[in-house]
């Protein structure tokens, strides 16, 4: 299914909904707590359905720590290398960086992102009127109807939630970049990022992405 036939399987009640609310400030979809507020910058994570045991992740979930230090827990085992890893390969992940572009300048502006084995970063800057929520759900939903296809499986792809913050400053925003763009030799995949080729720092030749206007 193309990204763009995704609204015509919204019922005409869910459409007029999320017509008349588009952006939810904070709120809860019953794992993380979201930030969606119109025109903002936006960090993200999300991740294969198998990169993380759920008992693992409720245990983490349920610890007396503020939200930061949670995800940075679960980015850390996520990093491992859990699960069977099918964005390892240049198919799947291609697969998911069609994705990432394709509403780009639309829904969205994409300044950054890296496609990990078992996990994906990326940094938008949201355009006023298209909800975060939805944005995420055309990535997750195309990209896993065409890596099903592909490998002949079908089931869950990616986990259920996402991970987001909100970009507060320049400084904040130089240190998404780079924590985005590092990630693989973060993670001992590489030596220097423009060698890990599922990312916009491979794509850009090591170019340094444009500041918001906004910020």
């Amino acid at each position: 299914m193309n990204p763009a036939e995704l609204q015509s399987n919204l019922s005409e009640g869910e459409k007029n909904d999320r017509a008349a609310r588009p952006h939810r400030a904070w709120h809860n979809r019953g794992y993380l707590p979201h930030f969606d507020s119109g025109a903002v910058v936006q960090m993200i994570t999300f991740r294969l359905a198998d990169s993380l045991p759920r008992e693992l992740y409720e245990k983490i979930r349920a610890r007396d720590e503020d939200e930061a230090e949670k995800r940075r827990r679960l980015e850390a085992m996520i990093d491992a290398g859990r699960g069977g890893c099918v964005l390892r390969g240049a198919e799947m992940a291609t697969i998911v960086e069609h994705s990432l572009k394709h509403f780009d300048g639309e829904r969205y502006r994409l300044i950054c992102w890296v496609i990990m084995p078992n996990h994906v970063h990326v940094v938008i800057e949201q355009i006023d009127g298209h909800s975060l929520s939805d944005i995420i759900r055309s990535w997750k939903s195309f990209s896993a109807k065409e890596i099903n296809k592909v490998r002949n499986t079908s089931g869950p792809v990616w986990a259920p939630d996402y991970f987001d913050r909100f970009i507060r400053n320049r400084k904040h925003f130089s240190n998404a970049v780079a924590y985005v763009e590092c990630n693989p030799v973060t993670a001992g995949l590489v030596d220097r990022v423009e060698q890990w080729p599922f990312s916009s720092a491979a794509r850009n030749a090591g170019g340094t992405p444009a500041v918001p206007g906004l910020l």
